[in-house]
């Protein structure tokens, strides 16, 4: 074997994923067909999970200043993430080359091989021997690599699903758009878009002069393109939409997008898994592509890690599908509603126009963000009937037994299970104590908790390594032992 795992793509996935395995001490080989990262800027900042994500990993300070928003829209209509209590806001203006290059850094400096330069033409599974084969095109020629298992973080157009026969259904892009960051041009902020006589307009400053800019014209035919579009095209859409002429700007991006929407059956076949846009493609409204691909990630690593380690049997990858699949088919249904609102004609006004209103009421503000934001999902961990259950462990700052303080977000930064003992009970240590090599035991109590919290009352919780809770007590069965089984295998 080369490597345990071999992921396909150094993009955000692939990147985040390769961290995850080397936390639980995994052997990664990256393969990037480019031979160095783009420095586009791609994606611009991340929505509200994704943040707590990296902060359960202890991310966020290789972001340096990071600026957050409680605005956001759907659709093109205004949601106030604000009706999010207690939650982490989305950031602004972090461009995806920044996001890739501080996820590299931390992949590395955990040991991952990240190899750039080196593009997968083919594969093979051999499920009866335990290994998957992939043929690679290098900077020293063509060579063959195992590994236990191969995961295709590749895109949009993933050669792993391709040549692991997964099926992709779904619809094909009906219009063509444009973006680009152009330097010079002084363009009014549109930050959510504007919907114009012939189409969408889209503008944000990035800093430095540079305003990134979208562009739909509204029955403009999807074209297959091997190269980008030229400058001239994207300024002379611009000017028929705005009337504004930036052909004199200085492009530093130029990029067309559809609106596809399709999703794989399967998020596994064998021992070849994909994660990020290589499971669903959609339109990029709202960064939600990026993020979500970022949670493939996070909720796929812990679960390979432990198969690969002998600590879980080899069905806790059933999960990722079940688990994940939900996910992105719920984001293809939202991100075509949000094109058919931003991006249809007057025929669409009169939906706006109730939705619009129907936003004004906390309730349809607290969905449509959870939605968006990815607050909202809940998986099936098993019994128990907490609000909480299933879904991420809000932030909750604790002082541990022994005065020092720490935090639910803290205690996930080696991205272990985390039994959280709030009532001191020797029981539930003693309980625990055969699953020490996954889990942490820890014995704190809430620093702040308002008697309205969600959390009140609660004398012990079970986190996953994602920070998803696993099981409540005293609203689950009243020992952990059989979630600790179902997460992180047998007791030892």
């Amino acid at each position: 074997m080369d490597a345990s795992v071999i992921v396909v793509g150094a993009g955000p996935a692939g990147l985040m994923l390769a961290g995850e395995l080397r936390l639980a001490g995994v052997d990664v080989i990256v393969l990037e067909r480019l031979p160095q990262r783009t420095g586009e800027s791609r994606g611009l900042g991340f929505t509200a999970r994704t943040m707590e994500v990296f902060d359960q990993r202890g991310l966020l300070p290789g972001f340096g200043e990071i600026e957050t928003s409680t605005l956001g829209h759907f659709g093109g209509q205004p949601v106030d993430f604000a009706v999010l209590d207690g939650a982490h806001y989305g950031v602004k203006g972090v461009p995806q080359s920044t996001t890739e290059t501080v996820l590299e850094q931390w992949a590395t400096t955990l040991g991952a091989d990240i190899r750039r330069g080196h593009e997968v033409l083919a594969l093979a599974d051999d499920a009866d021997g335990g290994a998957v084969t992939v043929t690679v095109a290098g900077p020293e020629g063509t060579h063959h690599l195992r590994a236990g298992y191969l995961v295709g973080c590749d895109g949009g157009r993933s050669t792993v699903r391709k040549a692991a026969g997964f099926d992709f259904p779904g619809t094909a892009p009906t219009r063509e758009m444009f973006l680009a960051d152009v330097r010079g041009c002084d363009i009014t902020p549109r930050p959510i878009g504007e919907t114009v006589a012939g189409g969408m307009v889209m503008s944000a400053p990035l800093g430095d002069g540079v305003d990134r800019i979208i562009v739909c014209e509204r029955g403009a035919p999807p074209r297959r393109r091997t190269e980008p579009p030229a400058f001239e095209e994207v300024a002379a859409g611009w000017q028929r939409l705005t009337g504004q002429d930036i052909s004199h700007g200085t492009p530093v991006w130029v990029s067309a997008f559809g609106d596809p929407a399709r999703q794989v059956t399967a998020y596994r076949r064998g021992r070849v898994l994909l994660a990020g846009d290589s499971a669903h493609v959609h339109l990029p409204a709202g960064g939600q592509g990026m993020n979500t691909s970022i949670q493939d990630a996070v909720n796929l690593g812990w679960k390979l890690a432990a198969v690969l380690r002998g600590t879980a049997p080899a069905d806790l990858l059933d999960t990722y599908h079940a688990e994940r699949h939900p996910v992105g088919r719920r984001l293809l249904m939202n991100t075509q509603a949000q094109g058919m609102l931003f991006l249809s004609g007057d025929e669409m006004q009169p939906v706006r126009d109730v939705l619009a209103e129907l936003i004004r009421y906390d309730v349809v503000s607290r969905h449509l963000a959870g939605m968006v934001s990815g607050l909202e999902i809940r998986y099936d961990v098993g019994p128990g009937d907490h609000p909480l259950l299933g879904m991420r462990m809000p932030h909750l700052e604790l002082i541990t037994a022994d005065g020092r303080k720490t935090s639910t977000t803290r205690l996930l930064h080696p991205a272990r299970g985390v039994l959280l003992d709030l009532a001191d009970d020797a029981d539930l240590r003693r309980a625990a104590a055969p699953w020490a090599h996954a889990v942490d035991v820890v014995t704190a109590t809430p620093h702040a908790l308002a008697p309205a919290s969600p959390l009140a009352g609660t004398t012990a919780v079970l986190l996953r390594p994602d920070g998803h809770l696993a099981w409540i007590h005293p609203a689950g069965p009243a020992a952990p032992t059989d979630a600790l089984t179902r997460w992180f295998g047998p007791a030892r």
